[in-house]
């Protein structure tokens, strides 16, 4: 309930109030009347109230589905069509030429506190980036991307196809604390995206009133905050999921039934044919371990054989 009212309501009751104060204002058809705008009776208030409820709620139904499609399009997979992908490249270049900057930052002499604080603050930014020639075009997809290509790479796995896997075996504290950075991380794109469309409406309905274009230049700035949480968000994201592969990655081998590796090696080794598999190039010839069930049946006939003695 809380996700469905951080994630979906929130953000959609606050764009359906936004379009109803400037249909209320009269933005669309002249000069606004914002004194219009706020209910002059009991009625007219559970009216508007009525109609905020009733909108969020079927706008958050209708785009529940492309959570997904909506954070994906802020991350910088804009390759589907020439004039974004042609855009997603020039982005793509100017965060590799942020990347070189700030490894130089990060390798050259210091001296001095400041110096040394502000190349610490480098260090720690740089180690939350991904490698240079895997950077998207923007600063969500490469925090997204950073946990993405590097959380189960460590040990053998590969993120992308053993993650949902992974995420189903891990303890309730992590699954409680990786749900609630998701939804913060789903309420600050939800919110950027509900501002973006605000702030375009409010641009067409107040394209010829000069003194009320602050509004757009509002919203605009309300939208770049809510995109930097939505960034803030990402990054806590990506670390929990290095963490959750460093607790429950065996977790993930004894839900598939398969023996615990004895050094780093056949780890690694283990890993690595799994992760084949997750993504359908080739078939597991690793042998299968049913510890608990053949305890339970050597248990079982223990118990048989005491009841015919």
């Amino acid at each position: 309930m809380r996700r469905v009212l951080s994630v979906h309501f929130a953000p959609c009751a606050l764009f359906v109030a936004g379009v109803l104060a400037l249909v209320r204002a009269g933005s669309f058809s002249g000069r606004s009347d914002w004194g219009a705008v706020w209910p002059q009776q009991p009625t007219e208030a559970l009216r508007a109230i009525m109609t905020v409820t009733v909108g969020a709620c079927f706008l958050g139904l209708l785009l529940r589905p492309f959570q997904v499609r909506a954070v994906r399009v802020l991350e910088g997979y804009w390759d589907r069509w020439a004039l974004t992908a042609w855009l997603a490249g020039m982005l793509a270049r100017w965060q590799r030429r942020r990347w070189y900057a700030l490894r130089r930052r990060t390798d050259k002499e210091v001296s001095g506190d400041r110096d040394r604080r502000l190349q610490a603050d480098a260090r720690r930014r740089f180690a939350a980036k991904p490698a240079a020639e895997v950077l998207l075009p923007t600063a969500l997809g490469n925090a997204l991307r950073a946990g993405e290509l590097s959380a189960g790479e460590r040990y053998g796995l590969t993120t992308l196809t053993s993650w949902s896997r992974l995420y189903l075996q891990v303890s309730d504290r992590m699954a409680e604390v990786l749900g609630s950075t998701r939804d913060s991380l789903d309420t600050a794109v939800n919110l950027c995206w509900a501002l973006l469309a605000l702030t375009g409406l409010a641009a067409a309905a107040l394209y010829d009133e000069p003194s009320a274009w602050w509004l757009c230049a509002v919203g605009l700035m309300l939208a770049a905050i809510a995109y930097k949480g939505a960034v803030t968000a990402a990054q806590a994201y990506s670390g929990l999921m290095h963490v959750a592969y460093d607790l429950h990655r065996f977790d993930l081998l004894e839900a598939l039934h398969h023996h615990l590796p004895s050094d780093r090696d056949a780890e690694e080794d283990m890993f690595l044919r799994l992760s084949q598999l997750f993504a359908g190039a080739a078939h597991s010839d690793l042998p299968y371990h049913h510890g608990h069930s053949a305890q339970s049946s050597g248990l079982d006939d223990a118990d048989e054989g005491a009841g015919a003695r």
